[in-house]
């Protein structure tokens, strides 16, 4: 017996898929809706730690992922100079286990679909297009009413649709967004031969300068940024900034900079965070992923952190015989301090660069490795 039969997941994205899967996979009817008209079919590069790809493999999905990406073990850090020199070499903790790489790249779009294929087949009903405007709960159940004026009831729902959630919003839950004053640019592009892992160039004119391989021939870079308020540019006018930006920084981004006029769409986004307070429910409503912490990039932790959201919420719905303040109880106790805490580093990270300080990166994430290496 489960703690739930049916379940209204909101955004299907990477942490409402897994959530959807999991479910449905333990017999649980699962809607699995977004507000998108469709899933996503051009986006930037994501970098995945290995305690994301645990989950993935979990979810039956690791098989035909790793055929999209390009995993590694290592991360080195460069400076700023004419010759990009290497210095440090940080040999990654496998968090996911030893038979996982301990980082992967691939892109936003390819894991979406992966998930949503995965998710359908599971038996959840998957649905674009759908967005929901109000919740009301009875104690047993909440009723949910969707744009286009229909209505239905479900045991639980489950919020999992951004930074800016609706789910979170009609719920009453009330939490501020900051911006962290830094912009990042992405951008697709051909990997050069010399790009096997990730590097980090710390310094210079930027924050950071950094790329990471999401296959044989392909790799995403980006470049962080103090704001610039630049306005709406065109896709060469973005390129044009890019080269600019990248200017500065040699090695492989030589390569990479001369290939940026065969690159795809540029991807821009500024840091923002948040960390909801527990209980990240109310009543029979409860956000997970970004609708409850909002990770800067810098440890690329983020879709690893929502991916063990929904790990822990499914595991405690289909080994619960019912919703209760127990169960609630659990899963703060199992989340929050471990989100806090990589959520902490990750910020910490922002404010060395923003003040120029040489922290000690590598033993922060030695320590963050370390934290999440054992399963949520």
């Amino acid at each position: 017996m489960t703690a739930v039969d049916r379940v209204l997941v909101v955004g299907a994205g990477i942490s409402g898929a897994a959530t959807a899967i999991r479910l449905a996979e333990g017999g649980v009817t699962v809607d699995l809706i977004d507000a998108r008209p469709s899933p996503p079919a051009v986006g930037s590069g994501i970098t995945l730690q290995g305690n994301a790809l645990r989950v993935l493999r979990e979810l039956g999905v690791w098989g035909r992922l790793q055929q999209h990406g390009y995993g590694f073990d290592t991360l080195g850090i460069r400076a700023p100079d004419p010759a990009g020199t290497v210095l440090a070499e940080v040999t990654d903790i496998r968090t996911g286990g030893p038979d996982l790489p301990a980082t992967f790249g691939t892109y936003r779009p390819v894991l979406a679909r992966i998930l949503l294929d995965r998710a359908a087949a599971a038996g959840a009903k998957v649905r674009f297009g759908t967005e929901l405007v109000a919740l009301d709960q009875d104690g047993s159940s909440v009723a949910v009413t969707f744009a286009d004026g229909t209505t239905d009831r479900y045991d639980l729902v489950v919020g999992a649709d951004g930074i800016r959630s609706r789910t979170r919003a009609a719920a009453g839950i009330e939490l501020t967004t900051r911006d962290l004053g830094m912009e990042i640019w992405r951008v697709v592009a051909p990997r050069p031969a010399s790009v096997t892992r990730t590097d980090l160039f710390l310094g210079g004119p930027l924050y950071i300068a950094g790329y990471c391989p999401t296959g044989e021939k392909s790799l995403y870079a980006y470049l962080v940024e103090p704001p610039r308020n630049r306005g709406d540019l065109t896709l060469g006018e973005q390129l044009a900034v890019v080269r600019e930006l990248a200017a500065a920084y040699h090695g492989p981004w030589d390569a990479i900079r001369d290939a940026l006029a065969d690159a795809g769409s540029v991807n821009f986004t500024t840091f923002q965070t948040h960390l909801l307070d527990p209980p990240w429910n109310r009543g029979r409503v409860v956000v997970i992923g970004d609708a409850a912490h909002a990770f800067p990039p810098t440890l690329a932790q983020g879709a690893a952190q929502s991916l063990e959201d929904a790990t822990v919420l499914t595991e405690l719905l289909l080994t619960h015989d019912a919703v209760t303040d127990d169960l609630w109880a659990e899963f703060t106790e199992r989340r929050f301090d471990r989100v806090r805490t990589v959520l902490g580093a990750s910020l910490q990270l922002c404010q060395w660069l923003l003040d120029g300080e040489r922290g000690d990166i590598p033993g922060l994430h030695t320590k963050v490795a370390q934290l999440v290496s054992p399963p949520a």
